[in-house]
């Protein structure tokens, strides 16, 4: 047997609305389904979806990191820290081909945004 697809990544939040407001208002995720302490997100184009789960967060620069394809790195970047991340790398091209920042979300999970 073997992998056919990444189904979901579910991020810890603290404040499922605060964290709604970067995930899907600023980064235009698709609200699939809300219940109780859950909102479910689909990333544009895929079936893949990201839970942010309301419970206490645990983050950490050292682990996994979400990088999203974004149209305009610098612009979303913006965006971004309006709604309450905070830059760790500000946009700079990379010597592999993509422009890229790094932010954490208001919980602390590091995310990167990408443009080819």
């Amino acid at each position: 047997m073997t992998v056919i697809g990444l189904q979901r990544l579910i991020v810890s939040v603290a404040d499922l609305d605060r964290s709604r407001a970067l995930y899907r208002d600023v980064l235009g995720l698709t609200e699939k389904s809300a219940f109780g302490d859950f909102s479910t997100l689909t990333v544009p184009g895929t079936t893949t979806e990201i839970m942010l789960h309301q419970r206490p967060p645990t983050a950490g620069l050292a682990g996994v990191a979400i990088s999203f394809r974004v149209d305009d790195v610098d612009a979303v970047t913006a965006a971004a820290e309006k709604a309450g991340a905070a830059v760790i790398d500000a946009p700079e091209d990379q010597p592999w081909g993509e422009r890229q920042a790094v932010l954490t979300d208001p919980d602390g999970h590091v995310f990167c945004l990408v443009s080819i």
